[in-house]
């Protein structure tokens, strides 16, 4: 499956639109890494326990993105996003894109 940000596929041919199609993942930190990115914040330097979170909690935004795709028939996404929010103490990504189907 091709997942794009651009609104197109270069050397492919868009056949079907089939709608805008959502990842959305919300993940909570538990308290020790919490505690250890607070020590962190108070001291200085990069809060590596937080940017590990993000890594993955975007994978699996994008992956519920393409499992989404194919449940309505798509071999393709485009026009992708990714946008981050937090509630709290836990940490929200929703991948957004518009799925289609390419020859």
């Amino acid at each position: 499956m091709i997942i794009t940000t651009t609104n197109e596929i270069k050397g492919k041919e868009i056949k079907e639109y089939r709608g805008i199609i959502f990842g959305e993942v919300i993940n909570g930190i538990d308290y020790g890494r919490d505690f250890a990115a607070a020590f962190k914040n108070f001291y200085g330097g990069r809060v590596t326990e937080y940017e590990e979170e993000l890594v993955k909690s975007r994978a699996d935004a994008i992956k519920e993105l393409m499992n989404r795709a194919e449940q309505v028939g798509a071999n393709a996404v485009i026009g992708v996003t990714v946008d981050y929010e937090t509630i709290e103490t836990m940490l929200m990504v929703v991948a957004t894109g518009t799925a289609v189907v390419i020859e």
